[in-house]
């Protein structure tokens, strides 16, 4: 079995946070539950609100998005089941259709 060690920064976060909590108490059970339910902590897709227009650029073409009022998705005069099918047709091959039109929200550094 190979074990990687922890890198550095990982290591110093963690003693960072060990001292804090030894400094000013641990955090609340409370608080532990609504950051480990935080859907933007964990990196998950915005709602696409409806009439929304997504816009993205790739190779060197800008392809257009666009949802309708049912939650429809609307590009190339086609309607499609979702963003990834639509990322899918643009770049020929799979792409999460949030993360290429940019909606997806970047994880936070563990603390």
């Amino acid at each position: 079995m190979n074990v990687q060690k922890p890198s550095r920064g990982l290591l110093a976060l963690a003693l960072g946070y060990q001292l804090q909590c030894i400094a000013m108490g641990k955090m609340s059970a409370s608080t532990r539950d609504v950051l480990r339910s935080s859907e933007t902590a964990r990196g998950r897709s915005a709602s696409i609100p409806t009439g929304a227009r997504l816009m993205r650029s790739w190779n060197g073409q800008t392809y257009i998005v666009e949802t309708g009022e049912d939650g429809t998705i609307h590009w190339n005069n086609s309607e499609w089941r979702s963003l990834s099918e639509v990322a899918r047709a643009i770049t020929g091959t799979r792409w999460s259709g949030p993360a290429f039109f940019g909606l997806r929200v970047k994880r936070q550094a563990a603390a």
